[in-house]
């Protein structure tokens, strides 16, 4: 199967999965689209050394980079009442999520609904990420965060995941594609070797070496800093890419 029938299995798929995705098991009034609104929230680190940091969304689009002054400097967007996300943060632990209520708000039918998530995040502390994202697209550039642990979880949609640049700290990562479509960016100059669970996926690698299920750049056992990440793909088109690869296509 090629890229472009990849793609368009992928697309079929998200059509059939998000609907289930967004139903609520409970009953309750339909959801109703109304005024788009624009709301910002920050979070000061405080005296915390270290943070752990849990992003659920349910459906949307997520955004998350680096560059806050703060611990959190976020922008929200959203025109669905319930979609109103929460923002907690109590001894050292950042929880930015949609409420919970018994599930996901019923948005079955809602096709003209928005939730975007713009997240910024403190670089200097380390912190232990976590992101959930039930449906929909992902953008992660993670460059320059401290991670000291690294945790994604997609349900359908299209993410990418920017990895690249230098870090200082050794990461055991764990991904979990679904049947996302997913873009896996790789630094060049920090040693990474992805394990990928067999799965019926389809992989496009560039930029690194192949040994059964282990992807290696050509950084991994030369470097002082080593990457290792499980990648555990559901359906869906999967590409893995290292940073000055990627720049030339």
């Amino acid at each position: 199967m090629n890229k472009r029938k990849a793609w368009f299995f992928t697309k079929v798929l998200f059509a059939m999965v998000l609907p289930g995705v967004l139903l609520l098991a409970a009953c309750g009034s339909q959801p109703k689209v109304g005024a788009l609104r624009n709301e910002s929230q920050s979070v000061e680190l405080g005296d915390a050394s270290s943070v752990s940091v849990e992003i659920k969304m349910g459906a949307g689009d997520l955004q998350v980079t680096g560059g806050a002054d703060k611990l959190l400097e976020a922008d929200f967007k959203y025109n669905v009442a319930v979609l109103k996300p929460e923002v907690g943060y109590t001894d050292g632990r950042l929880e930015v999520r949609q409420p919970e209520t018994s599930g996901m708000p019923n948005l079955l039918g809602i096709m003209n609904f928005r939730n975007e998530w713009d997240l910024r995040l403190n670089d200097q502390v380390p912190m232990d990420l976590s992101v959930d994202l039930g449906g929909g697209t992902s953008h992660l550039q993670l460059a320059g965060l401290a991670l000291t642990g690294l945790k994604v979880s997609l349900g359908a949609g299209d993410f990418t995941l920017d990895l690249g640049g230098d870090w200082a700290r050794d990461l055991d990562a764990t991904i979990d594609t679904g049947a996302a479509n997913t873009t896996l960016r790789l630094p060049s100059n920090v040693g990474v070797r992805v394990r990928v669970e067999p799965g019926p996926n389809i992989i496009n690698a560039t930029g690194l070496t192949k040994d059964g299920n282990f992807y290696t750049n050509s950084a991994y056992g030369v470097s002082k800093v080593t990457w290792q990440i499980d990648l555990v793909p559901g359906i869906g088109l999967i590409t893995l890419e290292v940073e000055q690869a990627a720049a030339m296509h």
